[in-house]
């Protein structure tokens, strides 16, 4: 591990240019010395892109995105054990900031949940260097970039929810442990964390999700998140936090209202211009 907190390009001055949005500003965060290494080689060949900051750990990300003005930050899934929550808070931390995500392969469930969340852009490590800098450009000019697996997931997760929440639908109470479990499920917890937080083990967890499902007539987690935002399922329900954390849970009483999708649409077969969705992704209960 590196003993500095992060990395600056030495080659991107301070100049006039500098602050004149110029340049696309970058902070590459990946664990992998050499994949930085390699984006950082990628970049320079380009007149309009600088890094300006690097990093190898979630603190360190944090650090740099605090200490240096960028405009993109390339953010590896792996440096968090909840690249969903991590990707929400940097994004709390700086909004402007647009947040690329960079996953080991292809994973429906982790690719919608990073959307709904806010993620400008998702590509896989395997990308081509030069899709790498179009994506960059992309979130940059206010696109969101999808590969085109990406945009056939959201697309369909999309229609599915749309076709199911076109009907009225008689209003159903849920039992308190219910509601909590669904209360976590919009602030994008995996069935592991739940499981954790409410004292619980996963499979009960998703036996309780599958009652849930049934009883309010949704298929997956999104649209689990819709109906909680159009309801108000989870209003002011509070999460309790991990046995072993001293921190207090994330303010979930509008959780459900940043956990829900507004709509999509796809530009192109490698980006999609589509507005944001919040909340967290469909899964299968098995």
């Amino acid at each position: 591990m590196a003993t500095n907190p992060v990395g600056v390009e030495e080659n991107f001055g301070a100049g006039e240019d500098a602050g004149q949005g110029q340049f696309v500003r970058v902070i590459v965060a990946d664990t992998q010395a050499i994949f930085r290494a390699g984006l950082r080689k990628i970049f320079a060949l380009e007149d309009d892109i600088r890094v300006v900051g690097q990093a190898e750990t979630l603190a360190q990300t944090q650090s740099a995105v605090a200490k240096f003005s960028s405009d993109v930050l390339i953010f590896e899934s792996a440096l968090a054990p909840n690249p969903v929550e991590s990707v929400v808070e940097l994004l709390r931390q700086n909004p402007k900031l647009k947040v690329v995500v960079v996953t080991p392969g292809p994973d429906e469930e982790l690719t919608l949940e990073l959307f709904r969340r806010g993620a400008h852009g998702i590509v896989s490590r395997e990308v081509e260097p030069e899709l790498m800098v179009d994506c960059l450009r992309k979130v940059v000019a206010g696109d969101t970039w999808l590969d085109t697996q990406a945009i056939h997931w959201v697309m369909a997760a999309y229609r599915n929810q749309n076709s199911r929440t076109s009907g009225a639908r008689p209003k159903v109470q849920l039992t308190p442990k219910e509601t909590l479990i669904v209360s976590c499920v919009t602030q994008g917890m995996k069935n592991k964390e739940i499981a954790l937080r409410v004292g619980t083990t996963e499979q009960v967890v998703k036996n309780y999700l599958r009652k849930v499902y049934d009883k309010l007539g949704v298929a997956d987690r999104l649209e689990l998140a819709l109906y909680c935002l159009n309801h108000h399922v989870v209003d002011h329900t509070k999460v309790p936090a991990l046995p072993s954390a001293a921190q207090p849970t994330a303010a979930p009483s509008n959780g459900a209202a940043n956990a829900a999708a507004a709509g999509a649409s796809a530009g192109s077969s490698s980006v999609a211009s589509v507005p944001p969705v919040a909340g967290s992704s469909p899964e299968k209960s098995s």
